[in-house]
C-alpha cells in the first residue's frame, strides 16, 4: 500500500510540476505546447505500457475496429474529449487563468458523484449530499456575481466527467485507450507544431529539444504514476489521494502570480468544504473497512484457537 501512496502522490505532484513548467514555455503557445506535448508523450507512454506489459491493450482496440469501424469514430470522440483537457491544462497557467482550471478539477468529483446518481442510480450519502449542495451554493455565488462560471471551470468539470464516462461505455478506461487517444489527436498535434513553426523565436533547436523531452517525461510519469496507483490502492485510498492534485495545482497558480480576489472566496471556499466533506467521508470509509477486517482476524484466530483447544 506504501508503494501505492507513493505513486499517487508523485502523479499529483509531478502534474503540480508541469503547472511551473508552463513558465519555461516562454515564446511557445498553448496550441504549440499541445502539439508538442501529445509528439513527446506517446513514445514514452508505449515504453511504459511495455515495461509493465499492457502493450496488448492496444491490439485489443484494434480489433476492435477492425470487426465495427464505426468504433473509430466513438474514439475520435475520446481523443477530442482528451486532447481539449490536455490543451486546457497547459493554456490555463500559461494565460493567468489557472485558479480557473484548478477550481475545474475540485468540481470535477461532485460532478462525477452527480453522474453516478443520474446514469448509474446510485444513491447519495448525507455527506455526499452536503458536499453537492454545498459545490451548488458556490457556484450560484459565482455566477450571482459574475453573471456566470468561468467556462474553464465548467470545461474541466463536465467535459473531464464526460470522457470518463465515454470511456466506461466503451470499456477502454486502460492505458490502451489513452495510447489510442493520443494517435488519434497526432494529425491536429504535427499541424500546429509545423504551421505555427517549429523553432520559436530566440530558442535554439537544443532548447526546444530539451523542453519537449520534459514535456514527454512529466507527462508519462504523472499518467503512468497515476495509473500504478489505481492498480494498488483501495479505490476509496486512491479517489482521497487524487484530491492532493487539485490543491497543488491552485497553490502553483498562486505561487505564479495569481491571486483570489476577496469576492471569489465565497466561491472556493464552498467548494474546498465540499471536497473536505468527501475526504472525510471517505477517511470514515476506510476506517470502518480497516476496523471490520482487524476483527474478522481477530474472530478468525479466537476461532482457531478454541478449534486447537477441543
Amino acid at each position: 500500500m506504501l508503494q501505492g501512496i507513493a505513486l499517487s502522490v508523485l502523479a499529483s505532484v509531478t502534474f503540480g510540476v508541469l503547472y511551473f513548467y508552463s513558465q519555461l514555455l516562454t515564446g511557445i503557445n498553448a496550441e504549440q505546447t499541445f502539439g508538442w506535448r501529445m509528439i513527446s508523450t506517446l513514445p514514452f507512454l508505449t515504453l511504459f505500457m511495455w515495461l509493465i506489459g499492457d502493450l496488448h491493450y492496444i491490439k485489443q482496440i484494434y480489433e476492435k475496429i477492425k470487426q465495427r469501424p464505426v468504433f473509430l469514430l466513438y474514439l475520435l470522440l475520446s481523443s477530442l474529449l482528451v486532447s481539449i483537457q490536455l490543451w486546457l491544462f497547459m493554456w490555463g497557467p500559461m494565460n493567468g487563468r489557472g485558479l480557473q482550471v484548478s477550481l475545474g478539477y475540485f468540481l470535477l468529483p461532485l460532478v462525477l458523484v452527480l453522474v453516478g446518481s443520474l446514469f448509474y442510480k446510485e444513491k447519495l450519502s448525507k455527506f455526499q449530499q452536503a458536499a453537492v449542495a454545498l459545490a451548488i451554493l458556490g457556484v450560484a455565488h459565482e455566477i450571482w456575481q459574475q453573471g456566470t462560471i468561468a467556462w474553464e471551470t465548467l470545461l474541466v468539470a463536465f467535459g473531464y466527467a464526460a470522457y470518463f464516462f465515454l470511456r466506461r461505455k466503451l470499456k477502454t478506461d486502460h492505458l490502451g485507450g489513452f495510447w489510442w487517444d493520443i494517435v488519434l489527436s497526432l494529425p491536429v498535434a504535427f499541424y500546429y507544431v509545423s504551421y505555427l513553426g517549429t523553432v520559436p523565436n530566440g530558442w535554439s533547436i537544443l532548447n526546444l529539444l530539451l523542453v519537449v523531452t520534459g514535456l514527454g517525461v512529466f507527462s508519462a510519469i504523472g499518467l503512468g504514476s497515476y495509473i500504478l496507483a489505481s492498480r494498488f490502492l483501495p479505490m476509496v485510498l486512491f479517489g482521497l489521494l487524487s484530491y492532493l492534485e487539485p490543491i497543488l495545482l491552485a497553490l502553483a497558480s498562486l505561487m505564479i502570480g495569481e491571486t483570489i480576489n476577496p469576492e471569489d472566496w465565497w466561491t472556493y471556499i464552498p467548494i474546498w468544504v465540499a471536497v473536505l466533506l468527501l475526504v472525510v467521508e471517505g477517511a470514515l470509509h476506510l476506517w470502518r473497512q480497516q476496523r471490520n477486517t482487524r476483527m474478522l482476524k481477530r474472530n478468525v484466530a479466537q476461532y482457531e484457537k478454541r478449534q486447537e483447544e477441543n
